[in-house]
C-alpha cells in the first residue's frame, strides 16, 4: 500500500510539471504571435509615459517661475509696494523737466547731487532727487494723536485739525515726512491736505525739495577712527521753545535721542550721537525742525 501511494504522488507531480510546461509554452507562443505593429504601439506608449513625466516637471517649474514673476507668492503689502514702485518708475520715465536744472539732470550733464549743493542751486522738481538718489528712505514722524480718554490716545502720523465755516467743520490732515539716503543727504517736509494719502505724498515731495547735504565725521575723544558715523562737532538748533543740542559720540554708543529723532538720524546716516533737548519736546514738529536746523548748521563749518 505504501508503494502504491508513493507511485500516485509521483504521477501527480509529473502531471503538475507537464501543466506548467504547457502554460510556459502558451505564454511564449503568445509573445511570439505579437506583430511588429503591436510591439511598436507598446514602445510608443512607454515613450509617451516618459514624456508625460518630463512635461509635468517642466510645467511645475514654469508655474513656480510665473508665480515669482507675477507676484502671486507675495503678501498683499509686498504686492502693493511693488505696484507703487512700478508706478513711480513709470512717472519718472515720462517726466518732462520744466527747469534748466531738471533738463541738465535729465540729459545726464549732472550725475551727482553734491554738484548742485556746491553751486548753490535750488531744487524745484522732486524728480531731480529721484534720478540722482534712487535708493531713498522715506519715513513719517508721529506728530498727531488719536482720540482717547483723558488725552491718552496713541501717537500717530497724521495730525488732524478742524476749521469751522458756513458749511460746517472741514477736516485737514498734516504729515511730517523725512527723506534720506543714509549717506549724508537729508530732507524734512510738512504736507497738508483734506485726506491722509495726498498729505503724505505732499510731505514727501516737499522733503525732497528741501534735500541738503549733512557733513558727517568722528570727533569724539573716546574714538579715533576715520569713519563717518557721527557729527564732526557739537551743534545746536532752536525752533520755538525747543532747543536740540547734538554732540559727537564714539562707535557703539548708538543713537541717544528720542524715538522720532532716531528716524531723522537713520535717514541722514548717523549711527552714534549724544543729544540734549530743552523746552516743549513733546511737540514733535518743533523738535524735529530744531534737530534738522542743528544738522544744517554743520554746512557752515569751515576747516
Amino acid at each position: 500500500m505504501a508503494e502504491t501511494s508513493e507511485a500516485k504522488k509521483e504521477i501527480q507531480a509529473e502531471e503538475i510539471a507537464e501543466k506548467e510546461m504547457e502554460k510556459e509554452i502558451e505564454v511564449s507562443e503568445k509573445v511570439e504571435e505579437k506583430t511588429p505593429e503591436e510591439q511598436l504601439k507598446e514602445m510608443n506608449k512607454a515613450v509617451e509615459k516618459v514624456e508625460e513625466k518630463k512635461d509635468e516637471e517642466i510645467s511645475k517649474k514654469a508655474d513656480e517661475q510665473f508665480k515669482v514673476e507675477e507676484g502671486r507668492d507675495l503678501t498683499p503689502q509686498q504686492r502693493r509696494e511693488q505696484r507703487f514702485a512700478r508706478e513711480k518708475q513709470e512717472r519718472l520715465d515720462n517726466w518732462v523737466p520744466k527747469t534748466e536744472l531738471g533738463r541738465m539732470v535729465r540729459a545726464g550733464k549732472i550725475k551727482d547731487i553734491d554738484e548742485i549743493f556746491k553751486e548753490g542751486k535750488k531744487i524745484m522738481e522732486p524728480q531731480i532727487v529721484d534720478l540722482l538718489l534712487p535708493n531713498l528712505q522715506t519715513d513719517v514722524l508721529f506728530i498727531g494723536q488719536s482720540k482717547g480718554k483723558f488725552g491718552g490716545g496713541k501717537r500717530r502720523a497724521f495730525r488732524q485739525t478742524q476749521k469751522v465755516n458756513k458749511e460746517g467743520a472741514s477736516l485737514s490732515f498734516g504729515v511730517l515726512a523725512v527723506v534720506g539716503d543714509g549717506k549724508g543727504h537729508l530732507g524734512l517736509g510738512l504736507g497738508k491736505a483734506g485726506e491722509t494719502l495726498p498729505a503724505k505724498e505732499k510731505a514727501i515731495r516737499k522733503a525732497k525739495l528741501a534735500m541738503a547735504k549733512i557733513p558727517r565725521g568722528c570727533a569724539s575723544y573716546d574714538c579715533s577712527c576715520d569713519e563717518e558715523h557721527s557729527v564732526p562737532i557739537s551743534t545746536e538748533g532752536k525752533c520755538s521753545s525747543v532747543t536740540v543740542k547734538l554732540m559727537p559720540a564714539p562707535q557703539g554708543t548708538g543713537l541717544v535721542v528720542s524715538d522720532e529723532l532716531k528716524k531723522i538720524m537713520r535717514a541722514a546716516g548717523i549711527k552714534d550721537i549724544y543729544s540734549h533737548c530743552e523746552g516743549r519736546v513733546r511737540t514733535t514738529f518743533n523738535t524735529a525742525k530744531a534737530c534738522v536746523m542743528a544738522l544744517n548748521k554743520l554746512n557752515d563749518l569751515k576747516l
